[in-house]
């Protein structure tokens, strides 16, 4: 399993969006994103901030249900 690397939201908010999410709406630094899957619809929150933790960005993937190795292919 690859380790889950420090980057910026845009970075990550780019590659999700290559993923198939899309951003719905931001309220302060919190940006909400979703995405539907048959007949349910997933919603995640990144965090704008400069720098987001690995520990962070890897509760968010576990909530995109991506793994590491996938979300580093969007990158």
């Amino acid at each position: 399993m690859s380790k889950v690397p420090s980057l910026s939201y845009r970075e990550i908010i780019l590659a999700l969006q290559r993923d198939g999410w899309v951003v719905v709406r931001q309220r302060g630094s919190h940006i909400r994103l979703r995405k539907r899957e048959g007949d349910r619809t997933l919603n995640i929150t990144v965090p704008a901030h400069r720098a987001v933790k690995p520990s962070t960005l890897s509760h968010i993937l576990k909530d995109a249900r991506l793994d590491v190795e996938r979300f580093l292919e969007l990158l």
